[in-house]
């Protein structure tokens, strides 16, 4: 879209060069010429799907200069609409053209909250001289200061006054971001069991079957690398949430939360198993089955035996 935005200095050259406005191409043509033998109105009706823009073009031309549609012709609406598919820097640059239109607040207000969808200031009375714009560049920059020091990255949100003191606002903030590099986010959480502990109340695993919770746990919380008091704690943690989530299936099929602890351990055994090129001999359904009701003796063989299916099928829990 950035790239179609600008698109105003390449008319500009191709008129200085003495081509027409006439035959309107679509991005992946806009570097060739129309054939000789092919009609502007059939490039026309490719190009746009049955949908003919080049009517709306032309309307908008004046006589003296041809290019591409000025967006401050358009409806505002439009425009708005046009502008909020752009990123942030694109955005910034649409701003040297249609300065008014790119700064609007609600753009950039759009931009932090698709990136960032919680910060304790969304909830605040903005102080006097605030812009969303001015705020966006204050998340990235705090986004990459906890990538290279959490600890740093956290002080400065708060010192922006960007999130709260307080664990459960940061839980939120963590679980509503995907800009946070997961091997300081890890680092971090292990420090701060405070925060953990919010951030896993954060999820909802109801009438979710248990290895698919696994796996939507594992993408919020990056398991570690090596077994050990961490990933013990995360297991427990989440054994204890998914029983919570699901009260009922727990009575239904029996299971406590040392039962789930089991099983989440066999699920992640079984897909080291299953995904790692160095097990050559790689374990059956049967031998599944047999370790984990060995070890659970009330879960039932059916439900096991679905659990096996689910990591032959999809795969790894916790990659």
């Amino acid at each position: 879209m950035g790239q179609g935005l600008w698109r105003v200095a390449r008319n500009q050259q191709l008129q200085h060069q003495g081509y027409s406005g006439q035959g309107y191409l679509t991005r992946e043509h806009g570097r060739r010429i129309a054939a000789n033998n092919v009609s502007n109105t059939s490039h026309r009706k490719q190009a746009q799907g049955g949908i003919d823009i080049y009517h709306l073009l032309k309307t908008r031309k004046s006589k003296e200069q041809e290019g591409f549609i000025n967006l401050e012709m358009l409806p505002p609406e439009l425009s708005f609409t046009i502008l909020s598919y752009l990123n942030a820097t694109d955005l910034c640059l649409a701003s040297c053209v249609w300065q008014d239109l790119a700064n609007d607040e609600l753009l950039w207000q759009g931009l932090c909250k698709s990136t960032w969808g919680h910060c304790s200031i969304y909830n605040k009375n903005p102080p006097l001289g605030f812009s969303f714009r001015k705020l966006y560049m204050q998340l990235d920059e705090g986004s990459l200061t906890f990538n290279a020091n959490p600890d740093e990255g956290v002080n400065y949100f708060m010192s922006k006054g960007i999130l709260d003191d307080s664990p459960k606002e940061i839980a939120k903030f963590i679980f509503c971001t995907r800009t946070l590099n997961w091997k300081k986010l890890r680092i971090y959480l292990d420090e701060r069991r405070d925060v953990l502990d919010d951030l896993v109340t954060l999820h909802n695993f109801r009438n979710q079957f248990l290895p698919n919770a696994l796996r939507e746990f594992f993408r919020h919380i990056h398991a570690p690398e090596e077994r050990g008091e961490y990933l013990e704690t995360l297991i427990t943690k989440f054994s204890h949430r998914f029983c919570a989530c699901n009260p009922d299936l727990m009575r239904e099929l029996g299971l406590s939360p040392d039962a789930v602890y089991v099983l989440c351990y066999s699920l992640i055994l079984l897909s080291i198993d299953l995904t790692s090129p160095h097990v050559k001999n790689k374990m059956s359904k049967r031998e599944f089955i047999r370790n984990t009701r060995r070890a659970a003796q009330n879960i039932s063989e059916d439900f096991v035996g679905h659990l096996y299916d689910n990591i032959y099928l999809i795969g790894h829990v916790a990659a």
